[in-house]
């Protein structure tokens, strides 16, 4: 059992695991102000693995500590069992996304960052910086590594995305979502943000 925690305090991280064929599936984006292994410990194991996408600031916290303050103060209770929820709704919405074609896939993820990002002050209303390559979308989205380009193609030429520069910037955040039938109540944010 491992005693250590992490905060990610800056850059993009991903949740992944690896596949007997040796592919990488990202399962989940880890942002600024999300815990790592939080729930790795006993028989539950590291069945995901944590991969820096870019440059990351992170913080290593002791469980037993964490645990300690935890009994000391309930607010920080509830707090780790909302983001329990919050991941868990998460992980559901990423299969149901899983169904959806290839290009309202991407919108749907492009989506759930902006949000996300919004709430951590770290996105505009049309856009955020993304230095993550399409190689790691790709793996997100679980399609090929050249189908991504055609994908983001398909959403720039129908003006719904322009990705260029490691930015993102989504003109018409309504008609992205629209197409993407994203709705951020997952997301568990009301009263966070957007």
């Amino acid at each position: 059992m491992t005693d250590r925690v992490y905060l990610v305090m800056s850059g993009f991280a991903c949740r992944y695991k690896t596949l007997p064929s040796g592919n990488r599936r990202i399962v989940s984006f880890v942002l600024p102000g999300d815990l790592c292994y939080m729930h790795d410990a006993g028989a539950f194991g590291r069945d995901l693995r944590v991969g820096a996408l870019t440059p990351c600031s992170v913080v290593d916290l002791s469980r037993s500590k964490l645990v300690e303050l935890i009994g000391l103060h309930p607010g920080i209770s509830r707090a780790i069992w909302w983001v329990t929820l919050r991941e868990l709704s998460r992980a559901r919405e990423w299969i149901v996304n899983d169904t959806r074609p290839a290009d309202r896939r991407l919108a749907h993820l492009l989506c759930e960052l902006l949000v996300c990002l919004q709430v951590i002050q770290q996105a505009d209303e049309h856009g955020f910086e993304f230095p993550v390559t399409q190689v790691d979308v790709a793996d997100a989205l679980g399609i090929s590594h050249v189908h991504i380009n055609r994908v983001l193609q398909s959403l720039r030429s129908s003006g719904l995305v322009a990705w260029s520069s490691q930015h993102v910037t989504i003109p018409d955040v309504d008609g992205l979502r629209a197409y993407a039938e994203f709705d951020p109540a997952y997301l568990c944010f009301e009263g966070f943000g957007p």
